[in-house]
């Protein structure tokens, strides 16, 4: 557990300072950075007590006006997961688990919507190129594409798309990002 412990306190004071002294320049064309009323490590300690790990990216982003801090934690199982904490309240509004790919079991059991027409989606949403698409299991047991696409107006968006349903579940403006993606 010590372990554990220590590479989560790594994480944290690698996000902190990244969060401090790298963010003088957000996404290209994005929003500026919003204000928040609770620090950064209130939510990264939520989020490790929902899934311990190692935190290997944060991303601040607005939806529907809230900024909200997601962390993607890799957990010792070697499981993926994006938790989303509102950064005005401190309290987890989020939990999805990340898979490798459409193909992942849990994902391929609910989906009945394609990628292409999931992109084409998020696309008619936002217009852009789509450079990154995430596979993901909500907390309810739904899976989600998630593309962030780099609109034609300099902001990143990303868009959640049901793979069952084919409707947008989510779209929200991406303000910056620090770390690597999972998968």
């Amino acid at each position: 557990m010590l372990r554990a412990t220590l590479r989560i306190a790594c994480s944290a004071a690698l996000l902190f300072a990244a969060s401090t002294f790298c963010l003088a320049e957000p996404i290209t064309g994005a929003t500026p950075l919003p204000k928040t009323k609770v620090r950064l490590e209130q939510c990264l300690h939520a989020a490790v007590k929902e899934h311990a790990g190692t935190v290997v990216k944060l991303e601040l982003r607005i939806a529907k006006g809230v900024p909200t801090y997601e962390f993607d934690i890799e957990s010792p199982d070697g499981r993926a997961w994006d938790i989303g904490c509102d950064a005005r309240t401190g309290k987890i509004t989020e939990i999805e688990e990340e898979v490798p790919s459409a193909t992942a079991p849990a994902f391929a059991a609910k989906m009945k919507v394609g990628e292409d027409q999931a992109r084409q989606t998020a696309l008619a949403r936002h217009a852009g190129e789509v450079v990154e698409v995430e596979y993901e299991i909500e907390s309810d047991g739904r899976a989600t594409y998630e593309f962030d696409i780099r609109g034609t107006d300099g902001k990143e968006h990303k868009v959640e798309v049901d793979a069952t349903t084919g409707e947008v579940t989510e779209d929200h403006e991406e303000i910056y990002q620090i770390g690597r993606e999972t998968h």
